[in-house]
C-alpha cells in the first residue's frame, strides 16, 4: 500500500474530512491533498505529523528486490 493510500485509508477510518485532518496535524490542507495524492516530494517532518496522529511514523525499511532469471 502506497503513503498516499496509508493516510486516506486511516483518515476515512475515523472519519475525518482532509480539512480536519490538515487541522488535528497542524498542516495546510494542501499539505494533506497533495500527501493523499502522492506527490513524490513532501516535506518528511510534515509527513510525520501526520502520521503520528495514526500512531505511526516514516522509517527506513529494507528493500525487497525480485532476482533476475
Amino acid at each position: 500500500m502506497s503513503l498516499a493510500a496509508f493516510v486516506k485509508s486511516k483518515r476515512k477510518l475515523v472519519k475525518l474530512t482532509q480539512p480536519e485532518l490538515a487541522e488535528k496535524a497542524g498542516v495546510g490542507l494542501r499539505f494533506i491533498r497533495e500527501l493523499e495524492q502522492g506527490k513524490e516530494t513532501l516535506r518528511l517532518d510534515k509527513v510525520n505529523q501526520v502520521l503520528q496522529l495514526f500512531g505511526y511514523e516514516v522509517g527506513a525499511v529494507p528493500q525487497i528486490r525480485l532476482l533476475e532469471s
